[in-house]
């Protein structure tokens, strides 16, 4: 185990991730290197993320500086790494302002850019969407909307990304904020996509005719509905739905969040909902057509919990074990979040480097997932790596698709029905094959997916 040791800094870390960045002097300790004059490293890991993380551990080992982004990084790479991050005993790391530069222009105040005692009161607060009521309406509700749109797809050829991402953005409309599918969850669903795509586009200003400015405008339709809409709820009652669940949330003192922070929470969720199923759906479904012995597996386990009119109630959910671990084995092979930034908040120790308050720090999922040291064999799909005595024996931090720590994905369980409910509708009534004469390459970053859509045939059963 690496050491790990937390220190006062000599002054405090700066109040906002924009006050001060880090000098090559004060990494000096650290190996690495700076790469080209002015873009550093950015083009470099933006075209190949995960060989250029290779490289730098083979060449400096598994902590090092990198210049990208505008800035100095360090990287800490392994399951140790991944422990002390997410579990952060010591409360040293702020995600919020690790993720602020990605996210707080069009995502702000997010759960997943909250620290400590904030977080946790809202998240508390938020975790009653997530209670098995709700959670029973959710499972109606994806059962209807995908046995639908999976019998409208048909057999033959078709592109499943895209398909597949329409799909979500419609579950979310209709699960999440209680929308029937018609004009104006569309329009929900294409402020979403504007806004999710600028927040990773190069020009960070909404100048005219950017994708920011698309984002931004998206942004601020979608926090006016939301605010409107929770007024609304708030008076008539609420419901089932996931937003009617927050509008009426309180926190441990009985006070309702604001509208506001409800409208952010909101804006948030179905960002990182629906972004991250499309993306670990699409795997899975890569997957299993080019390992059709197991998608024959599954298909049996399915036909076994699903009842006489094709759907996967609730109650059969935790029966589909096969299903889950093939599921779970996709995530580690194409983690939907494939790094995770933060900042320390002051100086730390680990893997016998000092790092200094105020450092941009991360660590590598992806590498982590594929390192032969947890993972014997890694590029081979293998579901049975998930059994309870493989997961027991394993370092508990080897496998962090959903974070971990205060910061787990609050939606996890969600995810995992939705993948369930996804795969009973579509192996039962279908065997899946690729379309192609060869795998597609597959965009690394920011969220995983196939270049070329995935292109599947679909062969009635």
């Amino acid at each position: 185990m690496a050491t790990l040791a937390a220190h006062s800094p000599e002054a405090p870390a700066p109040a906002h991730w924009s006050e001060q960045r880090m000098t090559e002097d004060d990494l000096a300790h650290i190996p690495g290197e700076g790469g080209y004059p002015l873009v550093g490293h950015t083009f470099t890991q933006l075209s190949g993320p995960h060989e250029f993380t290779r490289r730098m551990v083979e060449k400096y080992g598994r902590v090092y500086k990198v210049r990208s982004f505008g800035g100095w990084q360090v990287a800490m790479v392994g399951a140790d790494a991944n422990e002390l991050m997410l579990f952060d005993r010591e409360k040293i790391f702020s995600s919020e302002q690790g993720w602020g530069p990605i996210l707080d222009k069009l995502f702000p105040r997010g759960l997943m850019l909250m620290d400590f005692d904030h977080h946790r009161m809202d998240r508390r607060a938020l975790s009653i969407a997530f209670k098995p009521g709700p959670m029973r309406h959710y499972a109606g509700q994806l059962n209807a909307g995908i046995a639908r749109q999976v019998k409208a797809w048909g057999e033959g050829n078709m592109t499943f990304y895209p398909a597949i991402k329409q799909l979500t953005l419609d579950l979310a409309a209709e699960s999440f904020i209680g929308l029937p599918f018609g004009p104006e969850a569309d329009a929900i669903n294409q402020a979403f996509v504007d806004a999710v795509q600028a927040s990773v586009a190069p020009v960070r200003r909404p100048l005219p005719f950017t994708q920011m400015r698309r984002g931004t405008e998206g942004r601020k339709f979608l926090i006016e509905f939301f605010s409107r809409e929770t007024e609304r709820r708030r008076a008539e009652g609420g419901g089932q739905d996931m937003f009617s669940q927050f509008a009426t949330a309180t926190r441990e003192d009985g006070s309702l969040l604001p509208v506001d922070e409800v409208a952010d929470h909101m804006n948030f969720l179905m960002m990182a909902a629906h972004d991250t199923i499309t993306s670990s759906g699409t795997s899975l479904v890569w997957l299993l057509a080019k390992h059709p012995e197991w998608q024959e597996k599954l298909r049996e386990e399915l036909r076994a919990a699903t009842d006489d009119t094709g759907m996967l109630d609730y109650d059969a959910l935790g029966s589909v074990e096969l299903t889950e671990m093939a599921f779970k084995e996709a995530l580690r092979m194409v983690p939907p979040v494939p790094s995770t930034p933060r900042r320390a908040l002051k100086a730390f120790e680990f893997g016998g480097y000092r790092i200094p308050a105020g450092a941009a720090v991360g660590i590598n999922t992806h590498y982590v997932h594929h390192d032969p040291q947890h993972w014997p064999d890694p590029d081979t799909f293998d579901p049975m790596r998930f059994t309870p005595e493989k997961i027991k024996a394993r370092h508990k931090y080897a496998w962090v698709p959903f974070g971990g720590g205060a910061h787990m994905c609050l939606g996890l369980h969600f995810a995992y029905m939705q993948i369930k409910v996804l795969m009973a509708h579509l192996l039962t009534n279908y065997r899946v094959e690729l379309a192609g004469d060869k795998d597609p390459d597959w965009q690394a970053w920011p969220i995983p997916k196939p270049k070329d859509g995935l292109r599947i045939k679909l062969v009635k059963l």
